[in-house]
């Protein structure tokens, strides 16, 4: 029996002075016009699961008005477990404990995993590529301490180049930061493009089931080397690669080849070109570019697709299923996608799902529900 979530409990935790929920099933639906803090509550579950918020919150940004210090915590069973995670605020800071002990954040990761789907996740087809390479950091860094070490490595390389860059540093400085860039870059050029990968040949599958329809969606990862330049280019069909993993020794060799050819580019303009910061995910609908030309509908099923193939990338990797939070997705989505979503629910996978308008579920779910109303009842 994988873990599953029994209790929650916030204390001074965005609008929350108290919120607690508990004796909860594996079905959750919270309900409740908007703005009276549903999403809360998923990112609180988040930042407790997947150990990170998807709103890119500051600690000060968590902590209730007018207050200094926030806690909010999860218990959590398989039935021989019982685990406390518990996450204290304050401004500036953060920190972990599990069962009372303080940890790490890389002691948490992978304990208890989770997939969060919010409205602002149907950019994953239109928006930049950085909301695409995030999400997948999302996912490596749940199921690898050592993907989620590189990327954090990585910002301070990047942040520490780019700083030298402005400053106008030496040359032998500049050289010195790149020879960090490709080491820590090539690594996670190589995680980011593997678990793509996975991601990606779960996704088919499941678009081809979501649409019904005979299209193939099909998807690359285009490393900056490659782009060499700040210009958002799109990689049309003609560039769809053969192949999308990339090798870690492969990037060696092209990080440090191009860093090489375009440091006196990179020195005018002050800042760095090239890197796993700068690469692009493109994803394709019968070979065309679905950030170009896919229609409102096929979006939606590439973004349900990838979000479902999440949670079963995740279970093929652990055994265990990941916990999903849908943040008020129902209303972003048309009847047949709804069915699909609920369709894929079931009582193996806990599920935490907000929503204004309860209609969006049909008797047989609800009944097995834990029906909670925000604002609480008197």
């Amino acid at each position: 029996m994988p873990l599953r979530i029994t209790n929650i409990n916030f204390k001074n935790f965005r609008s929350y002075e108290e919120f607690s929920l508990s004796d909860l099933e594996n079905l959750i639906v919270i309900v409740g016009q908007n703005a009276v803090g549903k999403t809360n509550i998923i990112e609180g579950i988040g930042l407790l699961t997947s150990l990170t918020s998807f709103r890119s919150a500051t600690s000060a940004e968590l902590l209730k008005n007018g207050t200094d210090f926030g806690r909010i915590f999860i218990d959590a069973t398989d039935g021989n477990r019982q685990l406390r995670i518990e996450l204290l605020i304050e401004k500036g800071k953060r920190s972990y404990k599990l069962n009372g002990k303080p940890k790490r954040i890389t002691d948490l990761k992978g304990l208890i995993t989770s997939v969060t789907f919010t409205p602002d996740d149907l950019e994953l087809v239109k928006g930049s590529h950085g909301k695409r390479r995030r999400s997948i950091d999302i996912l490596g860094s749940q199921l690898n301490k050592n993907y989620y070490q590189i990327t954090k490595d990585f910002e301070k390389v990047i942040r520490h180049k780019n700083k030298l860059l402005k400053d106008d540093a030496s040359k032998d400085l500049i050289d010195s930061i790149n020879e960090l860039l490709i080491k820590v870059g090539a690594q996670l050029v190589a995680y980011r493009s593997t678990f793509f990968q996975r991601l990606l040949e779960r996704m088919g599958p499941l678009y081809s089931k979501i649409t019904g329809s005979g299209e193939e969606l099909t998807g690359s990862y285009t490393p900056s080397w490659i782009l060499e330049d700040d210009q958002q280019n799109e990689v049309l069909e003609s560039q769809i690669p053969e192949r999308i993993e990339i090798t870690k020794e492969e990037a060696i060799f092209q990080l440090s080849d191009s860093l090489k050819r375009l440091q006196s580019r990179e020195i005018s303009r002050n800042r760095t070109l090239i890197g796993p910061h700068r690469d692009h995910i493109d994803l394709f609908i019968n070979g065309m570019n679905s950030s170009i030309f896919a229609s409102q509908g096929q979006q939606r099923s590439i973004v349900l697709a990838w979000k479902l193939a999440e949670a079963q990338t995740i279970e093929d990797m652990t055994g265990q299923l990941p916990i999903l939070l849908l943040d008020d997705v129902m209303s972003e989505l048309d009847e047949v996608r709804r069915q699909s979503l609920v369709n894929f629910l079931s009582d193996e996978i806990q599920t935490f799902i907000t929503t204004a308008n309860i209609n969006y579920f049909d008797e047989e779910i609800l009944s097995r529900a834990n029906v909670m109303k925000i604002p609480f009842e008197e």
